[in-house]
């Protein structure tokens, strides 16, 4: 009986981990390619044979995902995988029907086929949409394990954008090891916040390699998910953060309804920010599928450096990338920032915009008057630094989980604006924790 030929589409992440887990070893299935999406640069290379295993010496070709049906047709595939996050109901349909017209089979693989278990104790952080606060509450829940006298170790779901083989098992314990590793900004908003917390953490592209690494150093591992998605490892307390500025999206957005449904622990995460008919949306949500878990509201309070120098200047905000493109959040601690402390207006980058931070903005045309901080390599961080030159502003917010003055050279002033995350009332994670 030949192999099952299966071509998985993905993001750098979710996709490479189904693969190491469930596809690498076996004999029945050959893995005949990937299909890239959302992170640019990642298309056109390959899986690489050191990380391809046995039955894959040459490693496995990545290709764009607008060439997917003529791939599933040139490459016989039977079947597709789909492997990636914070994408609407709709859209996975869409490209559902696309492949089942095609003849091929779709699937989405469950928690099951893809988790591995831990020889310590997993509590997870995840959430319904990018940009909901799960990388704040991740912080804080760190913070609690360690001040219990607990040995704490954060996974970070992936983000390889550079050598894959290099980046199998990263760990990160100083700042210097950001700086050897030549990380990314969006690297560094998710890994500095931890280290200056005195959290040390992993990342990379084989999490089976990564846990076995991680659990010699650790009493407690917490998953650091990320994009949304489902945690790459089994919990033993799952946590999700849900966002009230975007009510409704907890049920719509794959796989972050999968994490509401699964949820032990939900935060209502800005609470102080959000409408009272969002916050009611979003409990309503919780009690239609999940009322048996414990439900905490929370706030994201603003933190600004002088303050005072924002009043009356046109300011130039640049918000979290990822947020901003496919979280589809219109605003963030920024503009919170800057109207509240009475900035005369916000300056419009696009006309300023170069290169890769102009191409964002053709792809994503909804993100207004605000500088999306992407930055998947070295082309696309100078490309942010030379908008923000060229942007005719008095002042630069930076609204962004690091300080990008030490990644990007300034010459404008720069203000940065920064928030954690700040539990309201009673259950709080102290309470769940303590049950944990």
């Amino acid at each position: 009986m030949s192999a099952r030929r299966v071509l998985i589409m993905g993001a750098a992440g979710r996709d490479f981990h189904n693969f190491n887990v469930a596809f690498r070893d076996r004999d029945d299935v050959d893995v005949v390619g990937f299909t890239a999406t959302q992170i640019p640069n990642i298309d056109s290379r390959v899986y690489p044979a050191g990380l391809g295993g046995r039955r894959y010496p040459k490693g496995i070709p990545i290709f764009p995902e607008s060439e997917l049906a003529a791939k599933i047709k040139e490459l016989k595939a039977d079947e597709v995988v789909f492997a990636y996050s914070d994408v609407s109901h709709e859209y996975v349909m869409r490209r559902a029907s696309l492949v089942l017209a095609t003849g091929a089979d779709f699937r989405l693989m469950g928690a099951d086929a893809t988790m591995l278990k831990a020889a310590v104790p997993v509590v997870s952080v995840c959430a319904v949409r990018t940009g909901s606060g799960k990388s704040q509450t991740t912080r804080r829940v760190c913070r609690k394990l360690a001040a219990k006298g607990r040995r704490v170790v954060a996974v970070r779901h992936p983000m390889p954008y550079g050598d894959l083989e290099k980046q199998k098992v990263q760990r990160f314990a100083t700042l210097g090891d950001l700086d050897a590793n030549q990380c990314t900004i969006e690297e560094r908003e998710e890994y500095e916040p931890h280290i200056k917390a005195g959290t040390t953490i992993y990342a990379g592209v084989d999490y089976e390699a990564i846990l076995r690494q991680a659990e010699k150093e650790a009493d407690i591992i917490v998953w650091d998910g990320g994009n949304n998605d489902l945690p790459f490892y089994r919990p033993d307390l799952e946590i999700v953060v849900t966002d009230p500025l975007r009510p409704g999206h907890e049920l719509s957005y794959h796989p972050g309804t999968t994490n509401l449904y699964r949820a032990g622990c939900i935060v209502i995460n800005k609470i102080d920010a959000a409408a009272a008919d969002g916050v009611a949306r979003v409990r309503a949500s919780i009690r239609s599928i999940n009322p048996k878990a414990v439900v905490i509201e929370a706030a994201s309070p603003l933190t600004v450096e002088t303050p005072e120098a924002i009043a009356g200047k046109r300011v130039l905000v640049v918000e979290d990338g990822p947020t901003l493109t496919h979280g589809e959040m219109k605003y963030g601690a920024g503009v919170a920032a800057a109207w509240k402390f009475g900035a005369a207006s916000l300056v419009d980058p696009r006309p300023f915009a170069v290169g890769s931070i102009r191409r964002t903005f053709q792809s994503y045309p909804d993100i207004g008057v605000l500088l999306p901080a992407v930055g998947y390599g070295e082309a696309q961080m100078a490309d942010l630094r030379a908008t923000i030159e060229a942007a005719d502003c008095d002042l630069v917010i930076i609204a962004t989980p690091i300080d990008l003055r030490r990644t990007i050279r300034m010459s404008k002033p720069a203000l940065r604006v920064t928030y954690e995350l700040q539990e309201i009332g009673k259950p709080d994670l102290d309470d769940v924790l303590a049950r944990f």
